[in-house]
């Protein structure tokens, strides 16, 4: 049976497009294993709020990404997901250039798990930490998610 993770790495290997948010954001998925992804991504002016910094929501976006797809990845065929919970922390102010988020699960259960995302920017400084709560679907709940 295959499972999420073959889905994402065909992403990864360009044979499916990235889901719209990552183009509308301008995120990549540069890796993932089950229980871990990791989203690159370029803050620009684009994503500024009016104090010029990026604006939180965006953040917020990219580190929902990567705990998403790191969450996916140990699901099987049939499975789905859903948020719960989303918490973040905004520990240093961002202005422009490259961030790199790492989602990885903390606890994987039957229903739920803990999912923690750390963002860095270039020069490895922290600048975001969010957690969030992800709920396990199956059967009618989890088609055509």
């Amino acid at each position: 049976m295959p499972k999420m993770i073959d889905g994402i790495r065909r992403m990864l290997a360009g044979e499916v497009p990235p889901p719209p948010v990552a183009e509308l954001i301008g995120f990549t998925v540069t890796e993932v294993e089950p229980g871990r992804a990791v989203v690159a991504f370029e803050a620009g002016l684009r994503h500024a709020n009016p104090m010029g910094t990026v604006h939180g929501g965006v953040l917020c976006d990219v580190a929902d990404a990567a705990m998403g797809i790191a969450y996916a990845a140990t699901l099987d065929e049939g499975e789905s997901f859903t948020t719960l919970e989303l918490k973040i922390n905004f520990l240093k102010p961002v202005r422009t250039g490259p961030l790199v988020a790492t989602g990885r699960v903390v606890k994987g259960g039957r229903s739920v798990g803990l999912v923690e995302c750390d963002v860095v920017d270039d020069k490895e400084r922290l600048v975001a930490r969010a957690s969030s709560t992800c709920m396990t679907l199956r059967g009618e709940q989890a088609v055509g998610r």
